[in-house]
């Protein structure tokens, strides 16, 4: 066996497989479903295989080893210890699973493919990729399309690729905008390559203008200027770098006009009232900032924010926000102080990494073009602005919890790192039999974590599409429903599904029993009591199960026993509308009128738009209150006339 042909097309077999999740991901709507993502880390799996494989069969194997992979292993680790001290194991083992593949991934790329010419082949995948998803958001953007792929996205008037948010295609194009202006301008390129790099930044600035997301525009714009001042200090760039900015500042001035939907968007920055327009993001960082003051130190757990939300809601926010909106504030939120330090270490480490090759990627000096230019540099330079740009950005929105995204920025600061090699060989190791051992008993254990887990999330999301194509709480949805809790019965969200339906079932009958004869009303509320205690169990955050298991209580005519149920669901979530609801219904069911009037007055205060139940009991609790009137004016006349 020739082993350095067996390395060889291992390390090929890397590349490939890295390309793959790098290209996939930005193409599977961001990976953020649970089937993409598990495509995602089974081929993370095979990454960590053949790096194993290379360990083994390289007769002199080398291990590189910067300070930043210390603080990488430091939060994975954490973020284990974290999974196993939460309160809902499912959205912990979630997030604890992404921290994985991102921190394996970081370490196979690192060590595996830091030659210039495996840079070079995933940047420019990268960017090309960028232009074809840019061209699909510019068509959505003029033809007003609504639909991402066979999916419908909420965000009209606005292009955002294969991503279902626009802001998130905004986070992808802004990373890699940088770096392809970097290499078209500073690149040791062929004229022809670099007339095409130029076409494809020139593409994927349109695509960012059709996303019409403010942060994405901001944040790119500041490392735009920032490349530009960066070339002014660069004799021999300085003439083409200020031509280069008055065409793109030319640009944007001839296009915004133009555009009666940009103007609307950038007049949307400030409200009529002179404040800023944050579309809610600013209602959504005051909880985060109480609920982190609670947990201080350690977070309320991995993915816990939207679950924990409930209990501090502002009357403003009736959604369920899935995120804080600030990646810095989540990370914050969800790990604590502990957390957030080992995050921003690796961030510390890779800028100070950056700054150390520095020399090393120097820039030559001469005209624009030719052999002036520097791959190294490029890269180096546009790379590290990409992340700035994220860097800022997330301050206002959550790009690092979308996992293509997440994916890119980790292999670009891998890459980064890897470019320490041109400036020290401290951080080369050689691996010796303990090592090696060490690192493979590490991969064989993610590989056999990962690899089942991949397998189960993509299953589970099948059949849980299944359900949600299923008629509304038809016999049909609850099989699937079942079917996928089967497959992973720790997801309270499952759990409160099953059980919803057996309630509206028992509730409202009829073809709701197809199927299913010799059933009555009374089993299937026992059915979704059931559930509904699976689901406390699960995630005992959420309040809809403890309304749901008081309001079968009612149903069932043990008006005694549903009260701390309701005290509880509302005590967990004191201003949803829709649970306010949930109390006013228990009062109606025991004919306290009077009792249920303000529950609804107060759930219409929260939604007055979209919300019928509030509504129409409102009119029914008074009639009654005035029938009840009424009646004791009649009987107190009634003995006076006596």
């Amino acid at each position: 066996m020739n082993r350095e042909v067996v390395d060889r097309w291992c390390e090929r077999g890397i590349l490939a497989l890295v390309l793959a999740i790098l290209v996939f991901g930005p193409l599977a709507f961001g990976a953020v479903r649970g089937l993409e993502f598990g495509i995602i880390a089974e081929l993370s799996v095979g990454v960590m295989l053949l790096w194993v494989v290379r360990m083994w069969v390289d007769p002199r194997p080398q291990l590189l080893w910067p300070p930043i992979c210390w603080a990488v292993l430091a939060f994975m680790v954490y973020a284990l210890a974290r999974y196993f001290t939460s309160d809902i194991e499912y959205v912990a083992r979630q997030e604890v699973v992404r921290v994985l593949v991102y921190g394996f991934l970081f370490l196979a790329i690192l060590n595996n493919l830091h030659r210039q010419e495996s840079t070079q082949i995933i940047s420019f995948s990268l960017l090309f990729i960028a232009m074809a998803i840019s061209f699909y958001a510019i068509y959505q953007f003029v033809a007003d399309s609504d639909r991402v792929w066979t999916l419908i996205k909420p965000y009209p008037h606005r292009g955002s690729g294969t991503y279902i948010c626009p802001n998130h295609f905004a986070g992808f194009l802004e990373v890699l905008l940088p770096l392809g202006l970097a290499y078209a301008v500073t690149g040791r390129l062929k004229p022809v390559a670099r007339v095409l790099v130029g076409y494809m930044v020139l593409v994927m600035i349109a695509g960012l203008i059709a996303t019409v997301s403010r942060g994405g525009w901001l944040a790119t714009a500041v490392a735009v200027i920032a490349f530009f001042g960066i070339l002014m200090f660069q004799q021999g760039y300085r003439i083409p770098a200020l031509v280069a900015l008055t065409l793109l500042v030319g640009a944007t001035f001839f296009v915004v006009p133009k555009s009666f939907t940009l103007q609307l968007r950038l007049k949307r920055v400030f409200t009529d009232r002179g404040q800023v327009d944050d579309d809610f993001r600013f209602a959504l960082w005051r909880p985060a900032f109480e609920m982190w003051k609670d947990y201080p130190w350690w977070g309320v757990g991995p993915a816990h924010f939207d679950s924990r939300f409930r209990a501090y809601r502002p009357e403003g926010v009736q959604l369920s926000p899935n995120r804080v909106h600030n990646d810095y504030l989540n990370t914050l939120t969800d790990w604590g102080v502990a957390g957030a330090a080992l995050v921003v270490s690796a961030w510390v480490l890779l800028g100070l990494g950056i700054a150390q090759t520095r020399q090393s990627v120097r820039l030559s000096t001469g005209a624009l073009g030719g052999k002036s230019g520097s791959n190294k540099f490029a890269f180096v330079v546009g790379a590290s602005l990409g992340l700035i740009a994220l860097l800022i950005h997330s301050v206002v929105d959550f790009n690092m919890n979308i996992p293509a995204n997440a994916i890119l920025v980790v292999a670009l600061m891998a890459m980064l790192t890897g470019h320490l090699r041109f400036a020290t060989e401290r951080w080369w190791s050689r691996v010796g039999l303990a090592t090696k051992l060490g690192v493979s008993v590490l991969l064989a254990g993610g590989m056999a974590y990962l690899a089942p887990h991949a397998w189960r999330q993509a299953s589970e999301f099948v059949w849980l599409d299944h359900a949600q194509k299923a008629p509304a709480f038809s016999p049909a949805q609850i099989g699937f429903l079942k079917k996928a809790f089967v497959v992973d019965p720790m997801n309270p969200e499952t759990a409160y599904q099953i059980g919803e339906a057996c309630r509206r079932q028992s509730q409202e009958g009829g073809l709701h029993y197809a199927g299913q004869e010799g059933v009555n009303y009374h089993q299937l509320a026992e059915q979704a009591m059931e559930w509904f205690q699976r689901g406390i169990k699960l995630d005992p955050w959420d309040s809809r199960n403890y309304s749901g298991y008081g309001w079968c209580l009612d149903w069932l005519d043990r008006q005694a026993e549903s009260g701390p149920y309701f005290g509880k669901a509302e005590e967990l979530d004191p201003n949803n509308y829709f649970n306010l609801n949930f109390v006013g219904l228990h009062y109606v069911q025991i004919g306290d009128f009077a009792a249920a009037k303000p529950w609804f007055e107060r759930s219409l205060r929260l939604e007055w738009k979209d919300n019928p139940i509030a509504q129409n009991y409102i009119l029914i609790a008074n009639d009654r209150l005035m029938e009840a009137a009424t009646n004791e004016i009649s009987a107190k006349l009634n003995s006076v006339i006596r």
